[in-house]
């Protein structure tokens, strides 16, 4: 039965369209440019308000220019909680004391070791590995090969870029922005970006790309 619809249908959205190919029924998307086309041999069913009626929907949107546009269309949808899927990779591996919220999506070979605290509407790319303890909020992306040691806390709508290497214990604050390949040693405040080895700051995220 092809009981899911994206909501997107970019990068991310297509990725996710090959983890859930077999129950998918379409992505929708706001350009005009791509509804009534097929994405990957997919089709675009229309505009992101118009979701099918008892279907299951996952959000797949967000970028590190704007890690907010997903949690307002999650807000815009006003859907509750149970319509929300969440898939889960079959070549990841989710410890049996680790949980994983509505909507969010593990790519391959992600690895969830013990304990783990995964919010709703989550995008985790492949091979990141999560390890005892760490909580990660809603609405956080985290990029390919991410790495984050024991008892991290990442904040809501916090983006981690590709490679980043997280300390054991540090915290990444609501709407942070940590660059590709940065080696984090330090907290990171709310809605700072910080890059490099170690990982310094550089600049405030800008306001419209936070979240609320």
């Amino acid at each position: 039965m092809r009981d899911l619809v994206i909501v997107g249908a970019g990068g991310f959205a297509r990725e996710t369209a090959q983890l859930a190919r077999e129950r998918l029924l379409g992505f929708l998307d706001d350009d005009p440019a791509k509804q009534g086309t097929d994405v990957d041999g997919v089709p675009v069913l229309g505009g992101t308000k118009e979701v099918p009626p008892g279907t299951q929907v996952v959000v797949c949107v967000g970028s590190p220019r704007d890690n907010g546009v997903r949690a307002r269309l999650v807000d815009r949808l006003d859907l509750p909680p149970e319509r929300y899927a969440t898939l889960v990779h079959p070549t990841a591996w989710v410890s049996a004391s680790s949980r994983v919220g509505p909507g969010s999506v593990l790519l391959a070979q992600v690895v969830l070791t013990a304990s783990v605290r995964v919010g709703a509407h989550v995008a985790i790319m492949p091979h990141v590995t999560l390890t005892h303890d760490d909580v990660v909020a809603d609405f956080v992306t985290i990029a390919s090969g991410v790495r984050l040691a024991g008892g991290v806390h990442v904040g809501r709508g916090a983006y981690l870029g590709a490679g980043a290497l997280v300390r054991e214990g540090r915290t990444i604050g609501q709407g942070a922005l940590v660059g590709m390949g940065a080696v984090v040693t330090r907290d990171v405040p709310a809605g700072e970006v910080w890059a490099g080895n170690p990982a310094r700051y550089l600049r405030h995220v800008s306001e419209e790309h936070r979240h609320g």
